[in-house]
């Protein structure tokens, strides 16, 4: 996946959406919409066959059928981009292998790695960032990985890419977990509330300035980018413990991820 605003925009989870994983965030409409296709169509060939009037029927008193439908058909979608995703990263096991420039915390020989692509305006990222930080509080022997995939910028908006980049200035400077829990906490970021966040931590702006402005900074988030890419990641949040996507961004759920990589 790239930057280009032409292209489809991965989707990003709303905090009041069921925590499902950001690999197969995509169309929801869509599977509604062929849901109730599939059920209209049952239901206009129905008095065709014997018993037809009586599913007819039953299907009238029972509209939730229509809403399973479309949970079934959401997670077989679901799944499939998973599988794709985790043959994408064992095909090519360098699209994940450890990059000096990420910000990372914890053993660098850890058994368990875990890694997120995510945007800073993500609300499902919001949404999960405490209870993520308090996952990586609570294993301290795990390596933990932030990828900062900035995605939702359209047009002249450079949001997400700004606050990707201070991120990574404050990174440089060590400071980059208190950064990151502020940006994650500030509901709604401006380059101004970011530029704050920065000096409010203690990050020396003028150096966070030329670190914005680098060349090496806009390699990093383009190589990240070109990952996501080759990942078949189709929006954020996105967990992988070690080397496979998560089906969910429920950080409880990552810990048992964690957990069973442990053994």
């Amino acid at each position: 996946m790239t930057d280009d605003a032409n292209a489809p925009a991965p989707e990003t989870k709303a905090a009041s959406e069921p925590k499902t994983s950001g690999v197969f965030s995509g169309a929801r409409a869509g599977y509604v919409a062929l849901g109730l296709s599939v059920v209209a169509l049952g239901l206009a060939a129905a008095p065709y066959f014997t018993g037809g009037s009586n599913v007819r029927a039953y299907l009238l008193e029972h509209p939730e059928v229509l809403q399973e439908a479309s949970q079934a058909l959401q997670a077989k979608e679901g799944q499939a981009r998973v599988d794709e995703t985790n043959a994408a990263a064992a095909a090519n096991a360098g699209l994940l292998a450890p990059d000096s420039r990420d910000p990372a915390f914890g053993p660098a020989d850890a058994k368990v790695t875990v890694i997120e692509f995510f945007d800073f305006r993500c609300p499902g990222c919001k949404a999960v960032a405490h209870d993520y930080r308090a996952l990586m509080a609570a294993h301290p022997e795990v390596r933990f990985v932030f990828k900062d995939w900035p995605i939702l910028d359209r047009g002249d908006d450079i949001t997400s890419q700004y606050a990707a980049r201070a991120a990574l200035a404050a990174h440089q400077q060590g400071k980059y977990l208190e950064v990151y829990d502020a940006l994650m906490n500030e509901r709604a970021l401006t380059l101004a509330s970011i530029d704050a966040i920065l000096a409010a931590h203690g990050v020396d702006m003028t150096r966070a300035k030329a670190t914005l402005a680098s060349p090496e900074t806009t390699r990093h988030i383009a190589d990240i980018h070109t990952t996501a890419a080759a990942l078949r990641l189709q929006g954020t949040p996105t967990f992988f413990v070690n080397g496979k996507a998560a089906a969910s961004i429920d950080p409880a759920e990552i810990g048992k991820m964690i957990e069973a990589a442990k053994r």
